[in-house]
């Protein structure tokens, strides 16, 4: 049987061991949600862009306001087909800091496709 005095600081032993990992795991979600925050906002531009053009406005009114709206260096472009205005947008979301720098970037994408309510988009 192992005395007391042997296993004295086993636990802080562990913890030193585990508490890397632990950080590691949790600035990894904290990305992960920085990512999922980033798509939506680029969503939420394409969508914006092609309801503006949509409903007649100009078009660098709409491009405007969908850089506004998507993620810090959101490019974002719009296109007419048809009765159909198609706006997409697109921006970089750095990597994580501080060690972890190394980490690559992610380009977010997204499409909105929206019915030209101008009869014929500008």
């Amino acid at each position: 049987m192992a005395s007391p005095a042997r296993d004295r600081g086993a636990a802080t032993a562990e913890l030193v061991m585990v508490l890397p990992a632990l950080v590691a795991v949790t600035l990894g979600l904290v990305w992960l949600l920085a990512v999922g925050a980033a798509q939506v906002r680029a969503v939420d531009a394409a969508r914006e862009t092609a309801r503006a053009v949509a409903r007649g406005d100009d078009r660098s009114v709409a491009i405007a306001l969908g850089v506004r709206v998507g993620p810090h260096g959101t490019r974002v472009s719009v296109r007419s087909t048809g009765d159909q205005v198609v706006a997409t947008a697109q921006a970089r979301v750095a990597g994580p800091g501080g060690l972890f720098r190394f980490l690559p970037g992610v380009t977010v994408h997204a499409r909105a496709v929206a019915v030209d309510e101008a009869g014929d988009a500008p």
